[in-house]
């Protein structure tokens, strides 16, 4: 351990044998919004317990050897190339571990290594839910074919495991809830407007904006001074902007560095996702104590406990009007819902715990059977 508590870069794994600081590769094709955050908690917590870390990708906020990964989101022609480019990032950085993060580097770096090295492959959310159709079948066959060169699969809710098993894939899980760092939000107090909703992350059809859209109209109608805050950007953006003019009370603000001081000024925080894998975006709002109205997709129900919020059927925009507009109407409701959230995100979701989770799954990789 160190002085913090951690679990420190040496570790006994048998009588007489010593497994040191491993040497990990992070590997991912996007580090934007909800990645970017956990792939910047994970590799300072490992740096911290004085691992020697690299990272193959775009660039990462944060302070690490970094190889360029240069990836297109989707398969198609370019997986070759991708996997060579990978294989020579392999090969310099020599790593004991390679944990590669979503479905493109999931793809990449699995056939490259077949098992040959350590390897963790952390869904992040399935390929298969972005698509359907023959695409959606071709994406859940390839995620059974590769189960057997992961050495475990580490998904971030309950439900993200189940959602695997259902497709048929077999692998040697581990369910590792994400976590965020609950005292960055300890000074967000009361709600600055309590009027305001905000929803952050990528705009997207996976976040599910244009559903909120729907729904505004009627949130509109019976709470008339209600505004709507839509913070972060991506391939959706020039339609949702276009559908924004045409609905009173709603503003894109486009990406922020941070979202923290939007989840401070908001009464409520809704995420109205299609699919997730566990949305990092409701445990800050938690832990900013903040109420959450949220479609029932996977991991929300594990992160909320029935006691943060509301959980809402997906693509339903009455519903979610009705979970927003009651909690507008009821302060107390929100302000109660967002006490108990921040209490469950310090029990729960704190880093700290989760960093050392990691680190275990890492470690016992390199632990002689």
């Amino acid at each position: 351990m160190d002085g913090a508590g951690r679990l420190v870069g040496v570790r006994r794994a048998a009588p007489g044998l010593v497994v040191t600081a491993p040497r990990v590769l992070h590997v991912a094709q996007s580090a934007d919004y909800g990645l970017a955050r956990f792939l910047g908690d994970l590799v300072r917590d490992q740096q911290a317990r004085g691992w020697p870390v690299a990272f193959a990708g775009p660039r990462l906020d944060v302070d690490v050897e970094w190889h360029r990964w240069d990836a297109a989101r989707q398969p198609g022609p370019s997986v070759p190339r991708e996997v060579r480019a990978l294989a020579r990032i392999v090969r310099e950085v020599r790593p004991d571990v390679v944990h590669l993060h979503s479905s493109k580097a999931g793809l990449a770096g699995r056939l490259l290594l077949r098992g040959t090295r350590p390897t963790l492959f952390q869904p992040h959310a399935w390929s298969f839910l972005a698509v359907s159709g023959p695409t959606r079948a071709a994406a859940a066959a390839w995620e059974r074919a590769g189960a057997r060169w992961a050495h475990r699969i580490v998904c971030c809710s309950e439900a993200e495991r189940r959602e695997g098993e259902e497709a048929g894939i077999r692998g040697r899980w581990e369910v590792v809830p994400n976590a965020v760092d609950v005292a960055r939000f300890a000074d967000a107090g009361e709600p600055e407007d309590p009027r305001l909703v905000v929803c952050v992350g990528r705009l997207s059809h996976q976040k599910g904006q244009d559903v909120l859209l729907d729904a505004w109209p009627m949130v509109r109608a019976r709470v008339p001074d209600a505004r709507l805050v839509l913070v972060g950007d991506g391939p959706d953006r020039d339609v949702l902007a276009a559908r924004a003019l045409l609905v009173d009370g709603v503003e894109l603000v486009g990406r922020e560095p941070a979202a923290d001081p939007w989840l401070g000024r908001a009464a409520v925080v809704a995420l109205p996702s299609r699919y997730e894998g566990f949305a990092l975006t409701v445990l800050e709002a938690m832990a900013a104590g903040r109420s959450v109205v949220a479609a029932e997709v996977e991991g929300m129900a594990e992160a909320l406990g029935g006691e943060a919020g509301a959980l809402v059927p997906p693509e339903d925009p009455v519903a979610l009007a009705d979970a927003v507009v009651a909690r507008l109407l009821d302060p107390e409701l929100a302000a109660s819902e967002g006490r108990a959230g921040r209490e469950r995100a310090a029990r729960s979701h704190d880093l700290r715990g989760w960093g050392d989770r990691m680190a275990e799954l890492t470690l016992d990789l390199l632990t002689p059977a």
